[in-house]
Formats: structure tokens, C-alpha cells, sequence
């Protein structure tokens, strides 16, 4: 199992995604800024509020396309991506039939 914590401040809702993978699933949490540990980016955010989380089981057939739009709708589209090919580097996930076309 593989957890990444994403500051990203004003580029994403929350400011802070953290990532866990597993060996078959991917899970994305949104959180909320914990300014009582500070606002610097080197501040300790794990105690920081979770506002909502979306799992994908990596055999599912749309499963990089529904992490990649979550993350769009949470963050910008560089961010989304960004923390997709670190996804990616530590799972194997299912893309759609359509998605080479």
C-alpha cells in the first residue's frame, strides 16, 4: 500500500488530496485545511478534516477515467493529472474501450 498527501493549497477544494492505493483499489480523499497545524506546506496536515472520498477497484472498466474526473472537479486539470501519473506509477488500472480512440 502506497499513501501520497498533495498540498495544493488554492488549486484545490480543500487545499489537501490524499491518495491511497492498495493492491486493487485506488482511494482519493479531499480534506479540508487544518490551519491550527499551520499554513505553510510544510505544515503537518494529517489530522486535517476529510470532507469526501471516492474508492475505484482497479478492474473496473472506467477506472482511470472516474479517478481523472474526480480529481478535475476537485482540483485543476494540472493537478488532476499530476497526481494521476503517480497513480499510475503504483497500480495497474482498467481503462475504457474507448479511451484509445
Amino acid at each position: 500500500m502506497a499513501t501520497k498527501t498533495f498540498k495544493i493549497g488554492e488549486s484545490s477544494r480543500g487545499g489537501i488530496i490524499t491518495v491511497e492505493t492498495t493492491k486493487d483499489s485506488v482511494t482519493l480523499i479531499a480534506k479540508e485545511w487544518d490551519y491550527s497545524a499551520g499554513s505553510s506546506r510544510s505544515s503537518n496536515q494529517t489530522n486535517a478534516k476529510e470532507t469526501h472520498r471516492l474508492e475505484v477497484s482497479s478492474s473496473d472498466s472506467n477506472a482511470d477515467r472516474k479517478l481523472l474526473d474526480w480529481l478535475c472537479e476537485e482540483s485543476t486539470s494540472y493537478y488532476a493529472e499530476t497526481i494521476m501519473k503517480w497513480v499510475r506509477t503504483k497500480i495497474k488500472l482498467s481503462t475504457s474501450l474507448f479511451a484509445s480512440w
